[in-house]
């Protein structure tokens, strides 16, 4: 089984920037799909970004296109997620995860991958 844990989290101000961290155990995770996810108080939890095993593909939330970039270190077993220029509406508890399954033919549906394992999440405040 893979573990997950998440880290990086914590206040910034609004423009700010903060680099979350999501280390896998357990297993390699070189081959699986990776995503972060995020999920604001009494808000569904909502995809972020997505990342192919290789690095070849990456996908992301129009929300958050052109802030951010997901990353993967496949020989620390550790992905990514820069976030710059942040604002309020991204404070949420932010979750990693991967999928067996390791991608999609097509460059949409990547938030409908079967994420089975999942991370314990991380809070990411940004203050006005």
């Amino acid at each position: 089984q893979v573990q997950l844990v998440e880290s990086g989290g914590g206040l910034v101000q609004a423009g700010g920037s903060l680099r979350l961290s999501c280390a896998a155990s357990g297993r390699t995770v070189s081959r699986y799909a990776m995503g972060w996810f995020r999920q604001a108080p009494r808000k569904d939890r909502e995809f972020v970004a997505g990342i192919s095993p290789s690095s070849s593909s990456t996908y992301y939330a129009d929300s958050v296109k052109g802030r951010f970039t997901i990353s993967r270190d496949n020989a620390k077993n550790t992905v990514y997620l820069q976030m710059n220029s942040l604002k309020p509406e991204d404070t949420g508890f932010y979750y990693c995860a991967a999928s067996e399954v390791p991608g999609r033919p097509y460059a949409t549906g990547w938030e409908d991958l079967p994420y089975d394992h999942w991370g314990q999440g991380t809070q990411v405040t940004v203050s006005s």
